[in-house]
């Protein structure tokens, strides 16, 4: 059985990425799969390294029975390679990871980067992962059901790939 590394990936590293990362190792948890499973995540700056997650996205998450344990990092060069996938949050995202992907030449070996939302099922519609940091308390309840939905299609996914 081999191991599947994931990696979740926003601006700042303190709002949906971590949260993307407690809603997958949450359902992996559900699913008795978290030994199947490495699962991180990064910004694309480095604002707030060190730092916890939002102190709302906490809270909104814990109501969940959520954990965010993670420290905000930003993602490197090396993330490329010790990661299978990468999923952004948003299109800026997206753009900034394959930048970095292009200027290491994209090697082979690298890791899948996708849209975090490509993984909707009940949000098929949307398209981005909305950064809740300047909103209210809906925002980040809006952004927790977004991630369940895509978590667990991504998942899904994982689990049935050939």
């Amino acid at each position: 059985m081999t191991t599947t590394r994931v990696l979740f990936v926003c601006l700042g590293n303190i709002c949906r990425s971590p949260a993307a990362e407690g809603v997958f190792v949450h359902l992996l948890g559900q699913q008795g799969l978290t030994d199947r499973f490495v699962v991180d995540s990064a910004g694309t700056g480095g604002w707030h390294v060190g730092r916890r997650a939002d102190e709302r996205m906490r809270a909104a998450a814990t109501r969940r029975g959520i954990d965010l344990t993670s420290r905000a990092r930003q993602i490197d060069l090396g993330d490329l390679h010790s990661f299978d996938h990468i999923l952004t949050m948003d299109n800026d995202n997206l753009a900034a990871v394959r930048a970095l992907s292009h200027a290491a030449g994209n090697p082979a070996g690298q890791a899948q980067i996708e849209a975090m939302t490509r993984y909707c099922r009940r949000h098929s519609g949307v398209h981005e992962v909305a950064d809740p940091y300047y909103g209210g308390p809906q925002g980040f309840e809006q952004v927790l059901d977004l991630l369940d939905d895509a978590c667990s299609g991504l998942l899904d996914a994982l689990v049935c790939k050939p």
